[in-house]
């Protein structure tokens, strides 16, 4: 079921859990989230960056579109750090209903402004805004930022920013990075504390990969609805890679699948750790009756045999049919 992420987010904060959003680039990275949600009767988020959109272009959104649209539980598909206008155009070109406009490396006025104008822009197409004041340190897709440029969320100017950019979202920065942790995880919960206390719109956290269960329930208690899962999922990935490489007759399609499942593992794992399994029942959305074919039973096909298995043929057509025009 495809479902808006202003309602996964603002049923997520209602009812004290968070919900996963884990960027993907392919085929596998899909069936993963699909899988697991599905498994654990969770909501989800299939999240791609615009490297990975410039990467797949529109058969890869197609493709997280269906699969959301089919899926048996709710999934929403959302853009990731749209630091150009040029990034936010192709996602909602491409039919994305959710977006990151992420003005955070720009100084906080220039910041404002972009994501003033990309929020009209979204809100125009019928899509709902992430933005980030702060700045997160770490590396991720390229973006490398050392600790003394990160800064983080000061709670008074996220009043002035949610208020000024009427935004849907805000990420925050309180000593979260991108990337590993390369020493332990210090979080200024008493900062995110404030900055709950002072904003209305649900709170988003990068960087959650590798920190402790402890902090990610307390983030949660603290208000954060929604959590950025990227570096542990693809080193699973890579591990299977690097592992079955050395094969002497390594077969492609047996490697696939014990890559789907290593990452299936590891979302199955962050749906447990962020509150949202046997949550899919709480969700609807304002337009997931239109876009949502109707099913007959909830039951159908097995773990192995997925509602995502069952659309792949169709979804490979459209794929097609796009990379053709």
């Amino acid at each position: 079921m495809l479902v808006s992420t202003r309602e996964l987010l603002n049923t997520a904060r209602r009812k004290a859990y968070a919900i996963g959003a884990f960027n993907v680039y392919n085929l596998e990275g899909v069936k993963a989230v699909i899988n697991a949600a599905e498994a654990l009767d969770s909501p989800a988020i299939l999240q791609l960056h615009p490297s990975a959109l410039l990467y797949g272009k529109s058969p890869l959104v197609a493709l997280c579109i269906k699969a959301a649209r089919t899926s048996l539980v709710p999934i929403a598909v959302h853009l990731d750090h749209g630091t150009s206008e040029k990034d936010i155009h192709i996602g909602l070109a491409a039919g994305i209903k959710s977006v990151m406009a992420d003005g955070s490396p720009l100084p906080y006025e220039q910041n404002l402004i972009f994501t003033r104008e990309m929020t009209k822009l979204s809100h125009a197409n019928g899509a709902a805004v992430e933005a980030e004041i702060g700045r997160i340190s770490g590396r991720e897709e390229g973006l490398t930022i050392d600790e003394k440029a990160a800064r983080m969320t000061d709670p008074v100017a996220a009043v002035e920013f949610i208020k000024e950019t009427k935004v849907d979202f805000l990420a925050v920065t309180i000593g979260n990075v991108h990337g590993k942790y390369l020493s332990q995880p210090k979080l200024d919960f008493s900062r995110l504390e404030k900055i709950r206390a002072a904003v209305s719109v649900p709170l988003v956290m990068h960087g959650s990969s590798g920190l402790p269960d402890s902090m990610i329930h307390q983030c949660i208690e603290f208000g954060v609805s929604k959590f950025n899962v990227n570096t542990e999922v693809r080193e699973a990935y890579m591990d299977v890679l690097k592992s079955n490489i050395s094969e002497p007759h390594p077969d492609l399609l047996e490697i696939m699948e014990k890559a789907i499942e290593a990452m299936q593992s590891v979302i199955a794992d962050k749906l447990q750790l962020f509150g949202s399994f046997g949550k899919a029942y709480l969700h609807q959305s304002p337009y997931a009756d239109e876009l949502t074919p109707k099913r007959t039973s909830k039951k159908q096909g097995s773990r192995n045999q997925s509602s995502f298995d069952q659309m792949l043929k169709p979804v490979y057509s459209e794929a097609l049919s796009l990379m053709l025009k």
